[in-house]
C-alpha cells in the first residue's frame, strides 16, 4: 500500500512502478494523458490570473492608453524590486485574451472525472477505481478494446482546448514570463502546484497539434485520487515471477477511513512524506502544517495493530523541491519554530526531518520492525527506479522471513 497525505507523491510513485515493470502499458496510454496535461495547464493559468487580479487590480478613474504587448513575452520591467504601474494594464490585456482558454477548465474536468466533484463543489480531475481503467488497466479492471480506443480518441472538449491552447500559446508564455508574475513567485505570493513550471516552461511543445505526453510529462501531472485504486505488476525476482498488487489511496483526511479494510492483508507499507511541505498547510485544515500532519499520520501507521506484520518503507519525498525552496531563501524556522537557529541548508534540514521520523518509528512502532528509509524525488526516473529495486528486495526479504523461508 502507498500511504501518505494528499500530494505526497503516491500516484507518481505508482507511475514509476509502472514505468519500470510495465513500460509498454505506459507507452500505450500516452494519448489518454494528453487531456490531463491540458487540464493541469488550464488550472495553472487560472491560478495565476486569479492572483494577479488580486495583486494588480486596474486603477479606478480615467486611465491613459495601455501599453501594447502584442508579440511581447517580457512586459515592462520594474525598478528597485517594486511593482511597475504598467503591469496592471499589461496583465489585464493578457487576462482578456486568455479567458477563452480558462473558461474550458470546468468542462474538461467534468468530462475527465465523469461529473465527480468533492465537498464544496471544487473542480478537479479525480482518479477513482472505475475511472482509473481509462489510464491504468489492471487485472481487476480489464479494459475492453473499444474502451481503450475511446480513451485514446480526443473528445470534443479536448479538441476545443487543444485548438485554443495552440492559438494562445504565445499569450500563455507572455503571462508566465511576465515580470509581474515573476515578482509574485519570488515574493512567495503566488503558490502554484508543483507541476506548473514543467508545463508552462515548455508550452510551445505541449501546444503542438501532434503532441503526446512523454514519460516525464506523465510523472509531472497532478491527479487527485479518490478512494483506493489497485494496480497489478508481474515482477521477476531471481527467476521467480511474483504478482504484486499495488494500492494507491486518496490522502486527504476525509479519504483516510477507506484505507483500513486493506490493512490486514498488506504485505508492505510504503509511506511517503513530502519534506518540501514545511511551508504549507493542509487544504482541509489551514491550521495544520503538512510536516506535522505527516508525522501524526506516520505515528498512526506505526502503532496500528493491523499493520504490525507489514514491512515498513519510509520515503522522505520531494527533495528536489526542498532544495529549490531553501536556495530561494525560504526559512524553515519561520514555519517550524522547533527548528530554531540551525543552518538553513539542505543537509541540516533533511537530517532534522529524518531524525523526527526515525524517532516516531523508534517510539511508536509496536512490532519493532526494521525501517527502510530513503530520500526521494519521484520525478527523477533513474534514482527512483534504483530505489524501487532496493525496496522490492527488502519487502521480499521481509515477506520470506515472515513465512519462515529466510
Amino acid at each position: 500500500m502507498l500511504l501518505g497525505q494528499a500530494e505526497s507523491g503516491k500516484s507518481t510513485l505508482q507511475k514509476q512502478f509502472q514505468l519500470y515493470y510495465a513500460s509498454h502499458t505506459l507507452e500505450h496510454e500516452r494519448p489518454s494523458w494528453r487531456p490531463i496535461v491540458f487540464f493541469n495547464i488550464l488550472k495553472a493559468v487560472r491560478m495565476i490570473l486569479a492572483e494577479i487580479d488580486y495583486e494588480f487590480p486596474l486603477p479606478r478613474g480615467p486611465i491613459g492608453v495601455a501599453p501594447s504587448i502584442s508579440g511581447s513575452t517580457s512586459g515592462s520591467s520594474s525598478s528597485g524590486g517594486r511593482p511597475d504601474p504598467a503591469w496592471s494594464h499589461e496583465l489585464a490585456q493578457l487576462r482578456t485574451k486568455l479567458l477563452p482558454l480558462v473558461a474550458s477548465e470546468d468542462a474538461l474536468a467534468s468530462e475527465l472525472s465523469g461529473g465527480v466533484s468533492v465537498t464544496g463543489g471544487r473542480t478537479g480531475v479525480f482518479v477513482r477505481a472505475g475511472w482509473q481503467t481509462l489510464v491504468t488497466p489492471s487485472r481487476s479492471w480489464p479494459m475492453p478494446a473499444d474502451m481503450r480506443a475511446a480513451a485514446s480518441r480526443p473528445t470534443p472538449v479536448t479538441n476545443i482546448v487543444a485548438q485554443t491552447l495552440a492559438a494562445l500559446h504565445e499569450e500563455v508564455t507572455a503571462l508566465w514570463r511576465h515580470p509581474g508574475v515573476r515578482y509574485l513567485l519570488s515574493g512567495n505570493k503566488l503558490h502554484l502546484e508543483e507541476y506548473a513550471a514543467h508545463f508552462l516552461d515548455d508550452i510551445q511543445r505541449v501546444s503542438l497539434p501532434d503532441y503526446l505526453p512523454t514519460a516525464e510529462d506523465i510523472l509531472h501531472v497532478r491527479l487527485q485520487t479518490l478512494g483506493v485504486t489497485e494496480h497489478t505488476f508481474d515482477i521477476d525476482m531471481a527467476g521467480s515471477l511474483y504478482t504484486w498488487l499495488l494500492y494507491d489511496v486518496g490522502g486527504a483526511r476525509a479519504q483516510r477511513h477507506v484505507w483500513v479494510p486493506y490493512f490486514e492483508d498488506a504485505t508492505a507499507i510504503i509511506f511517503l512524506a513530502p519534506i518540501s511541505a514545511f511551508d504549507q498547510y493542509l487544504e482541509e485544515d489551514p491550521r495544520t502544517n503538512r510536516i506535522d500532519d505527516s508525522l501524526q499520520l506516520f505515528t498512526a501507521i506505526c502503532s496500528n495493530k493491523l499493520l504490525q506484520k507489514a514491512a515498513l518503507v519510509l520515503m522522505l519525498n520531494k527533495t528536489d523541491i526542498l532544495r529549490k525552496k531553501l536556495k530561494a531563501g525560504i526559512k524553515v524556522r519561520k514555519f517550524i519554530s522547533s527548528y530554531g537557529d540551525r543552518p538553513n541548508s539542505y543537509e541540516e534540514v533533511s537530517e532534522y526531518f529524518r531524525a523526527h521520523f526515525i524517532q516516531v518509528h523508534h517510539r511508536k512502532d509496536i512490532s519493532h520492525r526494521p525501517l527502510y528509509l530513503h530520500f526521494t524525488s519521484m520525478i527523477d526516473i533513474k534514482a527512483t527506479q534504483s530505489i524501487i529495486i532496493n525496496v522490492n528486495e527488502a519487502i521480499m526479504r521481509s515477506h520470506l522471513t515472515s513465512i519462515g523461508l529466510a
